[in-house]
């Protein structure tokens, strides 16, 4: 009988520091920083090469998501979610996926408009905004095909329910 003698798998690993800037992401849910970090989690499975891996969602509000909007993409207005790639690596081995922000005010809204819970819209935004940091897109009808299909994927193994289906208008109020 033969013995697989071949390497180990290189593993991956990711560590998502959260940070809540704005004060009523605790106040409306209060397991938020637990849900940011399952969602990443679930949108990077099987995403990332070898390595260790970082990952930062920034739980904020809208002054502070207008002002990046506006500053990064020239839009003067909030918008629920912003991400911003990084993938630089650090003096010891980490590589920065980058950064995900968040916007309390156009989430909760949106959530009420789309008819959603607070916890579900929150872990769509996540996974979105995972997704991005690890290279997908949604500018061209075929990247958003792509996008959308790995979000539906995501969120069905959370249990979460398509956001992209009809009741929801379409895209589901991803960006402006």
């Amino acid at each position: 009988m033969s013995q697989d003698r071949s390497r180990p798998k290189p593993r991956s690993s990711l560590s998502i520091a959260i940070i809540a800037t704005a004060a009523g992401w605790d106040d409306s849910l209060p397991d938020a920083t637990a849900l940011c970090r399952r969602a990443g989690r679930a949108a990077l499975r099987g995403e990332l090469g070898p390595g260790r891996h970082a990952l930062t969602v920034v739980l904020s509000d809208d002054a502070e998501l207008r002002s990046l909007n506006r500053d990064w993409r020239a839009k003067d207005k909030p918008t629920n979610v912003l991400s911003f790639p990084n993938g630089e690596e650090t003096p010891d081995g980490v590589v920065l996926l980058g950064d995900i922000i968040l916007g309390f005010e156009t989430v909760l809204r949106e959530s009420h408009e789309q008819g959603k819970t607070l916890a579900d819209h929150l872990a769509h935004l996540v996974v979105h905004g995972a997704l991005h940091v690890a290279g997908y897109d949604h500018e061209t009808d075929e990247e958003a095909e792509v996008m959308e299909g790995r979000e539906r994927v995501v969120l069905a193994g959370m249990g979460i329910a398509d956001p992209y289906a009809e009741a929801t208008g379409g895209r589901a109020g991803i960006g402006p």
